[in-house]
């Protein structure tokens, strides 16, 4: 299991430090199991999720492949999200960090990864 450390960036502002899952066993996990959350962890390629094997609630961004913010929610534990169609990657972070970050709706958030300028692309986003 890997994941590659990465910043989220807003309007050249450091957000918050976030951990990209970049394998099929990182985005199988996820943060199923963990009692705290920090920083942030980001599902490429991803249009929905869900919190079954979750231990805390957690706050949801879907972004578009610009990058943009799109939708957020704020998911308890044992739920099943709805699909976010035009979403091409997924933020998840502890219930409240996007309120302290201002994440909103229509803020543009690049996720800076060390081995890539940005992780936001056109590809076709699957299912965690």
């Amino acid at each position: 299991m890997t994941a590659h450390l990465a910043w989220l960036v807003t309007d050249g502002r450091v957000l918050a430090s976030a951990n990209i899952a970049n394998d099929r066993a990182t985005r199988r996990k996820g943060l199923c199991g963990q009692t705290q959350i920090e920083g942030a962890f980001v599902i490429p390629n991803c249009r929905w999720v869900h919190t079954f094997g979750m231990r805390v609630p957690i706050d949801v961004a879907y972004l578009d492949a610009d990058g943009n913010v799109i939708k957020t929610v704020h998911m308890h534990k044992m739920r099943l999200g709805v699909p976010v169609w035009h979403a091409r990657t997924v933020i998840e972070a502890e219930k409240g960090a996007f309120a302290r970050w201002g994440i909103n709706v229509g803020n543009k958030i690049e996720v800076r990864d060390s081995n890539r300028d940005n992780i936001n692309d056109d590809n076709e986003p699957t299912s965690r």
